[in-house]
């Protein structure tokens, strides 16, 4: 059997069906053998554009999301989805072609020696869970065994194998390759210390990150809030995951959500990493008033501390769930009044035009639906406004933050859902995979691209007003960016284009029933993210900033106002 054969029938055998890859000369063979099996290769017109979309798809599938370039600029471009699934836990595996093992330098000391010749595995082996070049056919199935092990064991992330040309295409005997065996692993979390906290809280809060979403435990989480009858708020990258939250936290977040940490006793956080966006440059500010407990597969993240004296215990979420379905709490009815207090006190303070925009969309995106997103402001006005209805999931490039991101990971998305895809980009995001426009055309995806245009590079724009004595260079027209015809573009590409100018544009049949759609929705400069934090501040005192007798006010109301009104 050819060992390229042999790729794509392990492939099926791990349910793969779908692949995503750029043809180039070390590829040649597993594209053939690829082509005799019953998988999907889906053509990108860039390399990046691939990588994403097996990050969508892995995402959607729950499934690890295979992709696949040639050697030198195949696989370095593939770089920017590989720290994506990275820095976001996405299960993948990144299959590069490489030089015949003849052709390599080896040990030489020159730059290279076969054409296209790049040592992918020394670039990626720093953002990547394993990475390694097979040079003995013999071992195929071991490295292919490890690679799906890894990518899906603890915090899950990808993988990359670098096959030589003449590996792939070399005679192997299947019943001859040894495999890898999978340990048996045992944390050994004790939870009395959470248990204990708990049952003496008064005001605890859970925070849910991501952590949540990557072990399927949004669910579970549900069930621990409503039977507990504690808060939730989230990260960014988890505002799906509850029913029902207070928002999401840190220098973008809600207000509401940021009010409710400062003034808790107990912060459950789980599977969130407390990065300086989430709990502000001061650690020391994040939620002063209370003990917090941090939950978290991975054992590094548990090192950046946030106070000297947190919990932290070394475990998967779904399973510190769990143990929480029995856990034994106080009465926190007028807790959760005064966190709905706070909340209709700011609800309405941060109301954008382009937050209502987001909002008067996501009402007319129907249940279970998948979302994605670029990055920049469009990014954060979703988080904020998008009102999730049940079923829904959306993904972002969060850690890594990769503008470009939105358009191929719909791809990813539609091609495992088989169904409507609703992806949000920026202008300045679009352009950076609009190649993949094509994709979506040739195979008549149902993605419906959301595009919300300001002309400007928003985010950077904003900083250079607050920092840079309103220089807009490279960002807005007259500093050098610029936009083009998105309807010309979407007329090249043959997909049927809407124009929005206005929220009376947004219908309830603003969407096509069938196919892809570019939905194009003009923003009048300058453009906000509002609430904001400024740096060094506690993340509950954010810009604009609040009336100081409002501020005071909040931060003072507990539980004894509600008894006297």
């Amino acid at each position: 059997m050819k060992a390229s054969d042999y790729i794509a029938d392990y492939l099926v055998n791990k349910e793969i069906t779908d692949v995503f890859g750029y043809p180039g000369g070390m590829v040649t063979h597993l594209m053939d053998s690829l082509s005799k099996y019953p998988i999907n290769s889906h053509v990108t017109y860039h390399e990046q554009g691939a990588a994403f979309a097996a990050c969508g798809y892995a995402q959607e599938s729950g499934k690890v999301g295979v992709a696949y370039a040639t050697s030198g600029p195949g696989a370095t471009n593939l770089i920017t989805g590989i720290c994506d699934a990275y820095f976001d836990s996405i299960p993948t595996l990144f299959i590069t072609g490489q030089v015949n093992t003849f052709e390599s330098k080896g040990e030489l000391g020159v730059r290279q020696r076969g054409f296209q010749e790049t040592d992918i595995v020394a670039i990626v082996t720093p953002v990547t869970k394993f990475a390694a070049k097979i040079e003995d056919a013999s071992k195929l199935r071991w490295y292919l065994d490890y690679a799906f092990y890894i990518a899906s064991e603890g915090r899950k992330g990808p993988v990359l194998l670098d096959i030589p040309m003449n590996i792939m295409r070399s005679d192997i005997d299947p019943d001859t390759l040894q495999g890898f065996t999978a340990p048996i692993y045992d944390r050994g979390a004790s939870f009395d210390a959470l248990l204990r906290l708990i049952s003496q809280s008064s005001r605890p809060v859970i925070l849910a990150g991501s952590g949540v979403k990557a072990s399927g435990a949004s669910k579970l989480l549900n069930e621990v809030a409503h039977k507990l009858n504690i808060p939730v708020v989230t990260t960014m990258l988890a505002v799906d995951a509850p029913e029902d939250s207070y928002g999401f936290i840190g220098a973008y977040g809600s207000r509401t959500a940021n009010f409710i940490v400062a003034k808790s006793d107990l912060v459950i956080s789980l599977g969130a990493r407390l990065d300086v966006r989430q709990t502000g440059a001061d650690r020391g500010n994040f939620a002063p008033d209370a003990r917090i407990v941090r939950v978290d597969i991975d054992k590094g993240e548990l090192e950046y501390k946030v106070h000297p004296d947190e919990i932290d215990i070394h475990a998967d979420v779904k399973d510190v769930l769990e143990v929480l379905l029995e856990a034994k709490v106080q009465e926190l009815s007028g807790w959760n009044a005064v966190c709905r207090r706070i909340r209709s006190e700011l609800e309405h303070i941060d109301d954008s035009l382009p937050n209502r925009l987001i909002k008067r969309i996501s009402e007319i995106i129907p249940p279970d639906s998948v979302i994605t997103t670029d990055v920049g402001q469009n990014q954060v006005w979703i988080a904020q406004s998008f009102k999730v209805k049940s079923g829904q999931r959306i993904f972002f490039s969060g850690g890594h933050g990769a503008m470009g991101y939105s358009l191929p990971a719909s791809i990813g998305c539609a091609v495992s859902l088989k169904d409507t895809v609703y992806s949000f980009s920026g202008d300045g995001g679009i352009q950076m995979n609009i190649q993949e426009l094509q994709t979506i055309a040739r195979e008549k995806l149902p993605v419906k691209i959301i595009l919300l245009n300001n002309s400007a590079l928003g985010m950077i724009r904003h900083f250079q007003e607050m920092y840079f004595e309103n220089n807009y260079v490279q960002t807005v027209p007259d500093g050098g960016y610029t936009v083009p015809d998105f309807g010309e573009i979407s007329r090249a590409y043959k997909i049927p284009y809407t124009l929005v100018q206005s929220i009376e544009d947004i219908r309830d049949d603003l969407f096509s029933p069938d196919g892809p759609q570019f939905i194009e929705v003009r923003i009048d400069e300058p453009t906000y993210v509002f609430p904001k934090l400024e740096f060094g501040k506690p993340n509950q005192d954010q810009e604009p900033l609040l009336d100081r007798e409002l501020y005071d006010k909040l931060m003072k109301f507990d539980e004894t106002d509600i008894e006297d009104m």
